[in-house]
């Protein structure tokens, strides 16, 4: 066991302490990743302030990760020391089943192992990005190009990878329209990389507070979904509709904005049940579907394309004393876009 620096919660109603952390020693297949920058996501918070339940504290969140080899194992032959490399959402799955073989180990049929607040193989508590180093088997590393931007970069290990799955999945591109609902730490990435595939991107926002900035992003169109108006002047329009916002909203209204054989998709996770008309769904043979992250290739794949096209988060960096603060303000939705811990004030 390595011991390492981190920032964990130790209780739902506790701001996040500086401590200690033991990491495993380096297998032959692992990599050891020095952590230059952990993005927050909402998870983290819904984590650390046990609002899922089932936290087990004490823990260390974080599953934006991006750093530098520092050291790898004897059988390890995707990373060497020195690369630049991302750890996301998963850090372990059976890689024996049907969706791990296919390249989806995200809906692993056995037991995808989450970056942190998880339970291991070894049967130990996985612990997350907020923390100077971790090592992972480098299956679940991934390669950040020389094109992106490490702090930049480190958003999309979670909210780049939910955008772009789906995207890529119900076939955004030329000729297809999409809304994005929301343009906050998903949406905004989500509005980058559907505009960026070809696609003519609507955000349907809860107000025009975001318009020039979703325009400058490659949108077309910016509606405030707060006026009636919107819904009448876009019904079945999109092709495509992605829904970043863990609200609940008014499923028939927004499924009405879809053509004929369009899909929406859930990315927001609510707290109450979705409730839809059936007719929604029969008329013009709509569909209503979820998706979660993507597996190891696709979310290598997004990065790469990303790069490609110059897509980075819009980040604010701040320091690992400051993570409380930087909770608070997601909360209250005070902030453009996301915000990165600099791991190296850890």
């Amino acid at each position: 066991m390595t011991t390492v620096a981190a920032y964990a919660a130790t209780a739902a109603d506790a701001p996040l302490v500086k401590t200690t952390i033991e990491r495993r020693e380096l297998g032959p297949l692992d990599v050891l990743v020095e952590i230059r920058y952990a993005g927050i996501c909402h998870s983290d918070i819904h984590t650390a302030r046990n609002e899922w339940g089932g936290t087990r504290y004490p823990v260390v969140p974080g599953h934006e990760i991006v750093g530098v080899v520092s050291a790898v194992g004897a059988e390890v032959t995707r990373h060497a020391v020195g690369d630049r490399v991302g750890v996301g959402c998963f850090v372990d799955s059976c890689l024996e089943c049907e969706a791990c073989t296919s390249g989806d180990e995200q809906y692993c049929a056995g037991r995808v192992t989450g970056t942190y607040n998880a339970v291991g193989r070894d049967g130990e508590v996985t612990q997350g990005g907020y923390s100077t180093h971790i090592v992972v088997t480098e299956h679940f590393v991934l390669k950040i190009p020389d094109g992106l931007e490490l702090d930049a970069a480190a958003p999309l290990l979670c909210a780049g990878i939910t955008l772009y799955s789906p995207l890529r999945y119900w076939g955004a591109g030329p000729g297809r329209k999409v809304a994005v609902i929301g343009m906050g730490g998903l949406g905004h990435v989500g509005v980058k990389i559907a505009a960026a595939m070809g696609a003519e991107v609507t955000v349907l926002g809860h107000s025009l507070a975001k318009r020039e900035d979703g325009l400058r992003f490659g949108a077309v169109d910016y509606r405030a979904t707060t006026d009636p108006q919107t819904f009448v002047d876009l019904r079945g329009t999109f092709d495509l509709i992605v829904n970043t916002v863990s609200v609940n909203l008014d499923m028939d209204a927004y499924l009405s904005m879809l053509a004929r054989n369009g899909t929406l998709v859930e990315l927001g996770l609510p707290e109450h049940p979705i409730t839809v008309r059936a007719f929604s769904l029969a008329r013009n043979r709509r569909s209503l579907a979820g998706s979660m992250v993507g597996g190891i290739p696709q979310t290598q794949e997004m990065l790469d394309f990303c790069a490609e096209h110059g897509i980075g988060a819009e980040i604010e960096v701040v320091s690992a004393d400051r993570i409380d603060e930087a909770y608070d303000r997601v909360v209250a939705s005070d902030v453009r876009y996301r915000f990165v811990i600099d791991a190296t004030t850890i």
